[in-house]
């Protein structure tokens, strides 16, 4: 049986951060950044280019699709199963930016995953915050 996108579920955390979205793009782009708040990872913000993301508890496959700076990033998201795309969307604000992550691809059957992601991503933005709140 195959699966149609609208059988689907998909992860969406969106905040307001009081930080402008270059700020908000480094954290997301460079590999030192991305280390703190989300994992270990060999990121290139290039579009094809095939990274991983490791934590304890295993790894993450990825592959850049789509690099609009300061604006829009998007990566394949592949472990454990899951097939799956990650979009971070920055709409800048008065106060600063408003960060959107919509990860797709769960499939009805991966709920460990879901609910993993559920609970994983507001405390990687927990973290995020963090990072852009110290001092560049």
């Amino acid at each position: 049986m195959s699966t149609t996108a609208a059988e689907t579920l998909s992860v969406t955390v969106e905040r307001e951060v009081a930080f402008p979205p270059e700020k908000v793009w480094r954290a997301l782009t460079q590999p030192h950044l991305i280390a703190e708040w989300l994992m270990k990872n060999d990121f290139k913000p290039v579009v094809g280019h095939s990274f991983s993301l490791s934590a304890e508890w295993g790894a993450v496959d990825c592959r850049v699709e789509t690099v609009e700076a300061n604006r829009a990033l998007s990566y394949t998201w592949d472990g454990l199963g899951l097939e799956s795309v990650v979009t971070w969307t920055l709409t800048p604000t008065s106060t600063g930016t408003r960060l959107r992550m919509e990860q797709v691809g769960f499939r009805p059957d991966q709920q460990m995953a879901y609910r993993g992601a559920t609970a994983g991503w507001p405390r990687f933005f927990d973290n995020l915050e963090q990072v852009l709140a110290r001092p560049d």
